[in-house]
């Protein structure tokens, strides 16, 4: 039954007396309000419009009939079962799915060449701009129309960042900008017409006795500060973490934090395995292989790749295939669908 969530059904005033008592019965503990694992039912009353997935207008007006006909508790548990339906419970992910060996053999070589073409051939054409950090402007996706609109969303991460010239840019058109760095003296500043936050993406939260021993924590995973901020989503997420972006990437695909962003600007660094990733030569090609492939399985599709001619040729402290050692490289999620404006408040 729930192949759209596209449908939504106004609730009539008699729907609301039902809904309250379904209030009251799930306060007193007959129905459990974890139940659904959803923001449909809400203490106090319903949202005067919830969503019904797959449900069209006619099979609505049928079932109010039936509604009327019923006890306060057959229709509380009728609406329960049915947005339980369209509102399935996720199981957490705690790994990534590996993909398979490039070969039998299982060799650097062959996992190398392997990778190294995922990441320096384009899926997507695109138009926008030039130069090592690039966005994508095609029409076809959402972030010129959120520019021109000014409603579009800015976070880059770096450390000791010298060189803001897409933030600037994209700060001149109309963007909401958050730039964030661990180095700054200030937890918060306004810069021109960006915000500078001395601030870190990781892939883990602070333990609790670190965050009490300072007023401010340096680092948080992106869901937290998205939270903090009170930010709904982000239209590019710009980052160069230093050989952390494979964790913090692990993350943000667990967490289902991609959901939130429309592209993805990442610097890859390769001449090592990077922060706390193990295993030997063969195997960390293939994850990294395999952490880039759960991006296009989350609909991000590569349109910009930049070697940068001034990094030294080394690949896992070696010569392969005279790979450079860092790479610049940039996703579209050409099925992201932003929720609304930005919250101009932080």
């Amino acid at each position: 039954m729930c192949f759209r969530c596209s449908c939504s059904v106004s609730v009539k005033p008699h729907w609301l007396q039902y809904c309250s008592l379904g209030t009251m019965l799930i306060r007193s503990g007959i129905l459990f309000s974890s139940f659904c694992q959803g923001p449909f039912v809400r203490l106090g009353g319903v949202p005067e419009r919830f969503l019904l997935c797959g449900l069209n207008q006619n099979f609505m007006e049928g079932i109010e009939q039936q509604i009327l006909q019923i006890s306060y508790f057959n229709v509380i548990f009728f609406v329960t079962e049915y947005v339980c339906m369209c509102s399935p419970i996720q199981t957490p992910r705690w790994h990534i799915d590996l993909e398979p060996w490039a070969s039998e053999s299982q060799s650097l070589e062959d996992e190398a060449k392997r990778f190294l073409s995922y990441i320096t051939t384009p899926q997507v054409n695109r138009k926008g701009s030039t130069g090592a950090w690039a966005v994508c402007l095609d029409p076809n996706y959402n972030l010129i129309h959120r520019v021109q609109s000014k409603h579009c969303r800015v976070y880059s991460f770096g450390l000791g960042v010298a060189d803001w010239s897409l933030e600037s840019s994209l700060s001149r058109l109309g963007c909401e900008v958050h730039c964030f760095d661990p180095s700054l003296k200030q937890p918060h500043l306004q810069q021109a017409e960006m915000w500078l936050h001395r601030l870190s993406v990781d892939w883990r939260d602070p333990s609790p006795a670190v965050v009490a021993q300072r007023q401010y924590a340096n680092t948080k995973k992106l869901a937290t500060i998205l939270n903090d901020f009170g930010h709904r989503e982000v239209d590019v997420l710009k980052a160069d973490m230093e050989s952390a972006e494979w964790k913090i990437l692990e993350n943000l695909i667990l967490e289902g934090v991609l959901d939130s962003v429309g592209q993805l600007l990442l610097e890859l660094h390769l001449h090592w395995a990077g922060f706390e990733v193990g295993g030997d030569e063969p195997s960390v090609v293939r994850y990294w292989y395999s952490l880039l492939k759960e991006l296009e399985h989350s609909n991000f599709h590569l349109f910009h790749v930049h070697s940068d001619p001034a990094k030294p040729h080394l690949f896992l402290h070696k010569n392969v295939l005279n790979a450079s050692s860092a790479y610049t490289l940039s996703w579209v999620n050409t099925q992201w669908k932003p929720l609304g404006k930005p919250d101009k408040n932080k």
